[in-house]
């Protein structure tokens, strides 16, 4: 590939970067200002404007002493300990999802056995066993992260199911023409072929764990952003209730910004994304 080629390749790559960044963020200020007018006309106490909001955020979360980076309790007590639980449990699921998938998608029989337990453990909707997960692990984080962990592990227990048993026979043949040695066949052949689903998986279970780290902590948890939204809602302090919910929005949005960036950078070796580039 000429000099020429790649530096058009990666111009073009840019241009499209920053459009697509101006575009979402226009759209976003758009909605903002409107939402600022619609509140201050409405009047009510329930949706109150974005600068009241940001105002309220503020004050609860930057007004520490320079010593911690003018971060306050509220961040180091609840912020900082929700994103522990949601991480540590998603990258748990993480490792017990593409373990387990790898294990049952090289097995021709396996999913015929297990298949139906998936099913059936997968329709539970994880919120309704966190009264099981307080009975073994009582009112902690172990709560939390078991609350987690079950509800994010199936879609990447699914996708590495799907994804080991679709690889290409054209490369299984092509492995086995090089002797590719059985140490090698799993992270020569088997993962980066499965990679794609497995990643479409991890991007699914990083928003439930998410959504499931709120859920969890609004039941019996002391502390965390889920119980600090429930003692804002209870205490009828609405800018304060709406900081936290958009705290959620932002970190939603950050880490699906981090996790594409992520994908497209493993996954760059695709025949398919390098033709969009």
């Amino acid at each position: 590939m000429s000099t020429a080629t790649l530096s058009g390749r990666v111009g073009r790559r840019a241009a499209r970067g920053a459009a697509t960044v101006v575009r979402n963020w226009l759209l976003f200020a758009i909605l903002v200002v409107v939402w600022e007018f619609a509140a201050r006309a409405g009047g009510s106490k329930f949706f109150p404007p974005p600068t009241e909001i940001a105002v309220a955020a503020a004050k609860l979360w930057f007004t520490g002493p320079a010593s911690s980076l003018f971060l306050t309790d509220a961040v180091f007590d609840n912020v900082f300990p929700s994103l522990a639980r949601m991480l540590g449990g998603w990258a748990l699921a993480a490792v017990v999802g593409i373990t387990l998938g790898v294990l049952v998608g090289r097995s021709e029989k396996a999913m015929d056995y297990v298949g139906p337990l998936f099913a059936f453990f997968r329709s539970i909707p994880p919120p309704t066993l966190i009264p099981v997960f307080a009975v073994l692990f009582g009112l902690s984080s172990g709560m939390q992260i078991g609350a987690i962990i079950f509800g994010a592990v199936w879609p990447v227990l699914l996708n590495t199911v799907d994804g080991v048993r679709s690889v290409d026979q054209v490369k299984v043949e092509t492995s086995r023409a090089f002797r590719t040695p059985k140490r090698y066949w799993l992270t020569m052949v088997v993962l980066p072929a499965a990679a794609p689903k497995i990643f479409a998986g991890l991007r699914v279970s990083l928003s439930i764990s998410l959504l499931l780290m709120v859920v969890s902590e609004l039941v019996g948890a002391y502390n965390g952003i889920g119980r600090s939204l429930m003692n804002a809602q209870q205490d009828f302090d609405f800018p304060t209730m709406w900081s936290w919910l958009v705290l959620l929005g932002i970190l939603g949005y950050v880490f699906n910004t981090i996790f594409l960036a992520a994908e497209r950078r493993v996954l760059a070796w695709q025949p398919t994304r390098l033709g969009r580039d």
